[in-house]
């Protein structure tokens, strides 16, 4: 089913003229409003006795929706449409991040200390004491945030070029959310032997890294080789940043039905890097029943096309997606928008749970189901329950820079994932609240301390 809900990703920024005389600004908003555009902001650029200049700020749901509007408003008589702009086009434009200095050069001596010669004697110390890197460069509070740009969102593999917007939000995210200093690496290669040597070739100026938007299965041995070569913390976020927030979101919701991990039937839909990341944790978290499915059906044990993942999760059972939602409990959706009907929901247990995550349009529109479930959690942050990575990395990463943890492990994501249920005290906790906001400032904080807890208990904390 498409998404028809105006929302700011189709941002647009509308610039008129409009003579001066009773009801023109309205025959503007009126026309926005037939066409089903959600008007925003309203300013007053400059005004004259005969007519004022206003930019209109307007959200679609497409991009052909918001041609739609722009035609509807060009009708209009008398009002000249004097420039559009796509405001989301506007934001990216020339970067998202870029580098800045700590310290001010202003004078001989601080460039004698900042650089040549005073920098030289930094260099020694260094190489007589390696650990020094962490001391005295930015090395502590640096994370890589590396991709080959071959699953980049939902779109597919558009290379690194392509995957390079999504890569300098990251480090937005990063920077906003946990203070971390992160860089966007984009690899101009898809092989997997060349991705883990250009990693461990850059590795020396990263306190981390985190690894973005690569396809499984390529995922999951470049991960798995990274942590084995590598002495700091390697975290492939499509994969346990979401498997994290899940946990999260389940613990809660679990509250509000009685229900307990150990006894519910799961359903996974989407077998890829996500998709297995939460299976996995889910079971390191007390779930015995967990079904998996992928475009062809229920990951049964008479398939013979399955990964060495997907066999992990293989069941005796064998069918349709439709077939394994009979009597399940709980719906984690991490594939296509619109493979669920809300015939599938109704067949599901009492009191059913469904995470509909694939973004940007869900497997399901909550609209479509909000009478047949306990609670309804999506990617989407313009429903409740926005079921969203950054709840996890900034905190999962600043606390394991902060005390230098070798790497990084399952207790890790067990830990955080309780804290960051934890955050939604029981008195708040229903059916449209069961998660915290991404915008609540004690999660990167309640995250990093449970990550370094962790890495105290597993002694893999060097501070």
């Amino acid at each position: 089913m498409a998404d028809l809900t105006p929302n700011s990703s189709f941002s647009l920024t509308l610039r008129l003229q409009i003579p001066n005389r009773v009801g023109m600004l309205a025959s503007v908003t009126q026309a926005i409003a037939t066409t089903g555009g959600n008007l925003g902001q309203i300013d007053l650029i400059e005004q004259t006795r005969k007519e004022s200049t206003r930019d209109l700020t307007v959200d679609a749901a497409s991009t052909e929706h918001a041609e739609t509007i722009v035609q509807a408003v060009k009708a209009l008589p008398d009002i000249k449409l004097l420039s559009v702009y796509d405001r989301t086009f506007n934001l990216h434009r020339g970067g998202k991040i870029s580098i800045t200095s700590r310290i001010p050069l202003k004078s001989v001596s601080d460039l004698a200390m900042a650089y040549t010669p005073g920098v030289g004697r930094i260099c020694t110390a260094i190489a007589q004491d390696p650990e020094e890197v962490y001391n005295l460069t930015i090395k502590q509070n640096t994370v890589a945030i590396v991709t080959d740009g071959s699953a980049v969102l939902g779109l597919g593999n558009l290379g690194p070029a392509a995957a390079l917007p999504v890569m300098e939000g990251k480090a937005m995210l990063f920077k906003e959310f946990a203070g971390l200093d992160a860089f966007p690496i984009c690899l101009a290669t898809q092989d997997t032997e060349e991705i883990i040597q250009a990693v461990k070739n850059i590795a020396p100026v990263f306190g981390g890294v985190n690894l973005e938007d690569i396809a499984a299965p390529r995922c999951f041995e470049i991960e798995k080789r990274l942590r084995q070569e590598l002495d700091i913390p390697v975290f492939h976020d499509d994969q346990h940043g979401t498997a994290i927030v899940t946990l999260a979101a389940l613990f809660n919701s679990l509250k509000l039905v009685h229900k307990s991990l150990a006894e519910i039937k799961i359903v996974i839909n989407g077998a890829g890097a996500a998709g297995v990341a939460i299976a996995r944790l889910l079971r390191k978290a007390g779930a015995e029943k967990i079904w998996m499915c992928d475009s062809k059906g229920i990951i049964s044990n008479n398939r013979t096309d399955l990964t060495e993942e997907k066999l992990e999760f293989a069941v005796k059972g064998q069918g349709t997606l439709a077939g394994a939602m009979q009597g399940a409990d709980v719906f984690i959706g991490v594939s296509a928008p619109g493979v669920l009907t809300p015939e599938m929901v109704q067949s599901m247990a009492k009191d059913p749970i469904v995470f509909a995550m694939a973004n940007p349009i869900p497997e399901i529109q909550p609209e479509l189901i909000s009478k047949d479930v306990a609670v309804i959690a999506t990617g989407r942050s313009d429903y409740p329950n926005q079921i969203n990575n950054v709840l996890a990395f900034p905190g999962v990463f600043r606390g394991a820079l902060d005390c230098r943890a070798q790497t990084i492990t399952i207790r890790m994501y067990l830990e955080a994932a309780s804290a960051i249920a934890s955050l939604v005290k029981p008195s708040d906790l229903n059916r449209e609240h069961i998660i915290p906001s991404v915008f609540d400032e004690r999660v990167v904080t309640a995250v990093a301390a449970a990550v370094q807890r962790a890495a105290r208990e597993e002694g893999i904390a060097r501070n």
